[in-house]
């Protein structure tokens, strides 16, 4: 439970937890407009820390294509099928998170 507790601690929700030994009560700040807006770059620096690991993995599989079509693992029309498709889920996924960033954002704000 103490490794629980240090993490909410140190954790950027601001979260105060209190252990009785068998709980863990968490202490929230009130939500004033200073503290929706801070939570509000708290959304989008996760936001954007997601999309950057999607566009990594897209990087990933691109150069695993790549390289197996050169390796003649698979013919130059799958490799471009499977490109094209992987940059299709790629703005897929990106797009979900930037539509869930937003609505987070809005609820946040909402008094």
């Amino acid at each position: 439970m103490r490794e629980i507790e240090k993490a909410l601690s140190d954790s950027e929700i601001g979260a105060n937890p209190s252990n009785d030994g068998k709980q863990i009560r968490i202490t929230m700040p009130d939500l004033t407009e200073e503290r929706r807006r801070e939570y509000v770059k708290l959304v989008k620096g996760k936001a954007e820390d997601h999309k950057v690991s999607v566009r990594n993995a897209r990087r990933k599989a691109k150069e695993a294509m790549e390289k197996a079509a050169k390796d003649g693992e698979v013919g130059e029309d799958d490799a471009e099928r499977g490109t094209k498709e992987l940059e299709s889920l790629t703005k897929k996924h990106v797009d979900r998170i930037d539509d869930m960033a937003k609505r987070k954002e809005a609820e946040l704000l909402e008094v």
